[in-house]
């Protein structure tokens, strides 16, 4: 029975350009390979703004719900949703006709009591406790979030089977979730799917990276202000003052880009703005959303990728980053600290711009050692992350899944 093949739903929020959409994306072609049968349910999924996969047919998409509000009045983001992720798992039990399995949800639990009304194993994925993403500086956002929080720990504790993305974030669910000592959550490591990163690789047009540049500093994040991107414009500058000059050097800040979030088009103008304050603007150009062909180009031709999150639950981008022979400099916390080896594949820094610059001086200074890191990053990827490991040990979740000793905490 454990080599059978699974009817296999994932349940998704927003089928967007992020991490988190390209780790449940990769778990969905993992298993596809394994011959189980895979497609998604989501609120949103914009053909204009999504990874390859989910556009081009290889992945089967259904959307449900997304005329349900993504906020009232620009307030209740996490309330609205909560009942979109509800509605679509709705959708799915009760009107899709689909027959599955096992669900594979993600982000958001407040679903999974829907989902038990269908006999499925149901999976949750937690990327990171949402209940830590956000701040509670009044009384009324206080009020307004306990409800919530309390709702993501209780349904949480339902799902059949808990994976984190990382030994980090299993700590913070220990700490975070004291109800449910009795689950203890797998560790699922994302990875990204190399296929697609072995693809030929166009040269680069000046609009991505300047023609008269010899290092380009290479920045990847959603434009959130969670991610700390500013931390590389202030790097930048600081290497300016100890270096003397930014000859030849630049930074190119890219990121997932929504217009639809007012998060990401107020922090692109602010790090705009930063940018101008500390003259750097002929030393920094910003990339606002880019293809999966765009993003390749970046990796192989940039010196060295700047990791700027802090606390990161993991992260994908160092690890593509590697893989492309592009070593990273990063904040030492969180999952870098699992996937960056110091001084081998790259350097882990305080989140401190004089710490970054540090770093990045040394590969100014001495260009042959991002040579090397990048060599020692190729082999510590293929070696740890590879797509075959990850195919194994996701495919091995699943065959198992009801299994009664998979979550259970051993005495």
């Amino acid at each position: 029975m454990a080599n059978s093949t699974k009817k296999i739903v994932f349940l998704h929020p927003d089928l967007g350009i992020g991490g988190a959409e390209r780790a449940v994306i990769d778990a969905a072609l993992a298993l596809k390979s394994r011959g189980h049968s895979v497609q998604f349910i989501t609120a949103h999924h914009d053909p204009g703004h999504c990874f390859e996969e989910t556009r081009d047919g290889t992945l089967k998409v259904t959307s449900a719900g997304d005329w349900l509000p993504r906020s009232i009045f620009g307030k209740c983001y996490a309330l609205c949703a909560y009942l979109r992720m509800i509605y679509a798992a709705l959708y799915l039990v009760l009107f899709s006709g689909l027959d599955f399995d096992v669900i594979y949800c993600d982000q958001i639990s407040a679903c999974i009591p829907v989902l038990k009304l269908s006999t499925a194993k149901i999976l949750f994925y937690c990327h990171f406790p949402d209940m830590l993403l956000t701040q509670r500086k009044s009384r009324l956002k206080q009020l307004y979030r306990f409800p919530i929080d309390w709702m993501e720990e209780k349904t949480t504790g339902m799902a059949d089977l808990v994976l984190v993305n990382s030994l980090f974030t299993a700590g913070v669910f220990k700490e975070t979730f004291t109800s449910l000592t009795h689950i203890r959550p797998g560790v699922l490591y994302p990875i990204p799917n190399f296929s697609t990163l072995d693809q030929a690789i166009p040269a680069p047009t000046s609009d991505l990276i300047p023609e008269d540049k010899r290092i380009i500093f290479l920045s990847i994040n959603r434009y959130e202000r969670k991610k700390n991107i500013a931390l590389a414009v202030r790097a930048l500058a600081q290497v300016k003052s100890l270096n003397g000059t930014l000859d030849g050097i630049h930074l190119v800040i890219a990121g997932g880009y929504d217009e639809r979030v007012r998060e990401n088009k107020e922090y692109h103008l602010e790090l705009e703005k930063l940018a101008a304050e500390l003259d750097l603007n002929s030393h920094i150009s910003f990339v606002r959303s880019f293809s999966d062909i765009q993003k390749r180009t970046l990796l192989h031709h940039s010196t060295c990728l700047l990791y700027t999150p802090d606390k990161e639950h993991f992260g994908i981008v160092p690890i593509e980053s590697m893989y492309m022979k592009c070593p990273v400099i990063a904040v030492n916390s969180g999952g870098p600290k699992e996937t960056v080896v110091d001084e081998l594949t790259g350097y882990l820094c305080e989140s401190k711009p004089d710490s970054f610059a540090d770093a990045m001086l040394k590969i100014i200074i001495n260009q042959s050692i991002a040579k090397d890191m990048g060599d020692a990053a190729r082999k510590h990827v293929l070696d740890k992350f590879s797509f075959e490991a990850f195919t194994e040990h996701i495919n091995a979740i699943i065959s198992e899944l009801g299994e009664p000793s998979l979550n259970k905490k051993k005495d």
